[in-house]
Formats: structure tokens, sequence, C-alpha cells
């Protein structure tokens, strides 16, 4: 009977509706104790129809609605699906619109890392300074947003051949204070939690994701470069004007939660250093896109871009994000796809989780790094 006793194995859902999973996921998972020996994702729960839509609306409708598919990168977002209709039609870019079109996405990528490590570290149960300092430096970037677009979080700004609008006057040298200054908050951040013990104890060899299963399962962004290997789309693709900026890809090594945050810090670090730059080159003046561009005073449903297909994809701030499309040669795409990184990431979720304690697979979840709109598209 003890022996009987002992071996039972524990069934557990955790969500849909559950502080830890980040929205509304859910994971069915089996215990021998408090050790994770089964574990399966379950998602759906938000499913908005987004490519369906996209099919039924013309290329420039779907704007707004990326911006809903992770609600923490809007600006990136808009990006992916602007360099997909701009290969699709073969639409050029103005100068000044690129180097906006960056600034913003770097901004983007500070934004979602500074709010992942505060939730991170909330998930382990450090409530309060780390996640309020994370947030005080998200609102200044919101500011930002704000400013240039009239929107805090779905932007809807980007558009093929540049961005909707220029940036007001003394936009720039608002950013530039901010940037300048993001180094500071960095150093203050790390202080609290790079070599804080209790850190270090509960992430490093938890969850630890190997190098191999990474490429096999396509993993990208943090999580893949978390794990040693050197792949970052702004180096290998070079799109937009990222070639012309000096900057590293920071690289883990264990492939565990705690290297999952570092490189994180670092990216920031980083993303830093080519906001810098940008803000530093970016002409004074010029169109902020292209007299080919899809401004908001043509009537978007004249663009009908020859039969063909194209493949757009950038360097989100949760890795690959990806927007295929399909052209009959009619105002909207016959195919519509999006390659979410939220959604792959998330697919090696159980290899990371086996073995270790309930605890543990909360920090591992939120090392992860999802949103929900992504992953149910």
């Amino acid at each position: 009977m003890e022996q009987a006793i002992e071996s039972q194995l524990l069934e557990i859902s955790l969500g849909p509706q559950h502080p830890s999973t980040h929205g509304v996921f859910r994971m069915n998972a089996t215990l021998d104790g408090e050790t994770i020996v089964k574990l399966k994702p379950v998602m759906g729960y938000l499913h908005r129809n987004h490519e369906q839509i996209g099919e039924s609306i013309s290329y420039i409708a779907s704007f707004p609605f990326t911006d809903r598919l992770d609600y923490f990168s809007a600006m990136s977002n808009n990006l992916g699906l602007a360099i997909a209709i701009e290969q699709l039609g073969g639409i050029p870019v103005s100068e000044r619109g690129e180097y906006v079109r960056v600034i913003m996405a770097e901004l983007t990528r500070l934004v979602n890392h500074t709010a992942v490590t505060g939730f991170l570290i909330n998930d382990m149960g450090a409530f309060g300074t780390p996640l309020l300092y994370a947030f005080r430096e998200r609102e200044k970037i919101l500011d930002l947003f704000e400013a240039a677009s009239g929107s805090r979080m779905m932007c809807n700004y980007v558009r093929p051949g540049g961005v909707r609008e220029d940036v007001p006057a003394g936009w720039l040298a608002q950013a530039k204070q901010l940037v300048d200054g993001y180094p500071r908050f960095l150093d203050e951040f790390e202080m609290l939690l790079t070599d804080n013990e209790i850190i270090r104890q509960r992430t490093q060899g938890v969850g630890v994701l190997s190098k191999e299963l990474a490429v096999n399962a396509s993993v990208t962004g943090p999580m893949l470069r978390a794990t040693g290997v050197n792949y970052d789309i702004r180096k290998v693709d070079g799109y937009s004007i990222y070639p012309r900026f000096a900057f590293k890809i920071p690289l883990g090594s264990a492939g565990d939660v705690y290297d999952r945050y570092y490189v994180r810090i670092l990216e920031m670090r980083e993303s830093v250093k080519i906001l810098q730059q940008a803000l530093k080159q970016i002409p004074d003046s010029g169109p902020a896109i292209s007299p080919k561009g899809l401004a908001i005073g043509k009537a978007p449903r004249t663009f009908r871009p020859a039969k063909g297909d194209a493949y757009g994809r950038i360097e989100a701030p949760k890795g690959e994000l990806g927007f295929y499309l399909v052209s009959d040669g009619s105002p909207q795409p016959y195919r519509y796809h999006v390659r979410a990184p939220s959604f792959v990431n998330l697919t090696v979720l159980e290899d990371m989780c086996l073995g270790q304690k309930v605890a543990d697979t909360i920090i591992i979840l939120g090392s992860v790094d999802i949103v929900l709109g992504e992953v149910d598209r």
C-alpha cells in the first residue's frame, strides 16, 4: 500500500486563468511529488482569426491588427508587415523613414526586454522594486510613442515606404535624452539582479535548453542566443539600415533561465548603442515616407501588387517575426500568414520543464516571453 501511494502521479492544470500563465494559457502538468514528469501546453483561448481577416481586407488595413499580435511590440509588428509589402510591391523606403523605423524598433526592444525582466522577477515571488523600476522606464518610452503616433500601445505607425507621418518637433531631442540616460537605469537594474545570490540559485541550471534542440525546433530570438547560437536577423539579413550600425550579438552558453535573463539585459545595452548612432545620423530633413509609399492620403485599395509572393521578416524582441504574403493581383492578399515567435518558442516548453519543480516551471514559462495574441493568431 505504501509503495502504491508513493508512486501515484498527480495531474494538475495551471490556467487558463492564472496569474503565472501570462495570459489565457493553460499548462496540463503531471507531477511525481513536486517534479514535472509530463507537461502539455494548451492554447487557443484567444484565437482572433487574424490571418483570415488579413485575406479579406486591403494590405494596408492589416496594420492595426498587427499591433494586437504582440501589444508590447506594436512598432516592430508594423515593421515586419511593411517589409513584406515592400518586397511584394517593389516599394522603396525614404531615408528619413528608415531611421525613424529603426529608432522605433529599438525603443520597442527596450520596452519588451525591460518589461519581461520585471515580470520574470515577479514570477519568482519578488514583487516590488524590479517590476516597478521596469514599468517606470517603459512609461517614458510609451510617452514617446504617443507623441509620434497618437497611441501608447496600438501605434499603427509604420507604413510601406516609411512611416505614417514624421515625428513632431523636439521628439528626437527627447528620445536622445531618454536613450543617454538608459544605461544608468540598466546599471541600477543589474545591481539589484545580476549578481543576486537568490536569483542565481533560482535560475542557474533551471529550464536548460540545448543548442541542438533550439535549432531543430526553430527557436529564435534571445532564447536561441542564450544557448550560444549566434543568429540575429539584423545581422543575417541586414534588413533596413542595420548594416550601418556597429553593435554586437550577446550570447549565453548554458541556455538556462539565467542566460535568457542576462542575454536580454545585454541586448538592451546594444539597442542603446544602435539608438545613439541612429539619432546622430538621421537626416535633418526629407520625407518620412517615399513618394511610392502607401501613405494614408492614398486610397489603399488602389494597391494591387503583381502576382507573386513575399516573406518579410525581422528580429522582433521575442524572435523571428515573419509575414508571408501571396498576391493574386487583387487588392487583398490571397494568402496572409504570420510566423509568430511566441508560438514557435513555446513548442519546447515541455522539454525545458521535465524534471523541474512546479515553482521552476512558472519562471521557465516567464523566461520564454510569450504574448497570447501572438500565440493564438
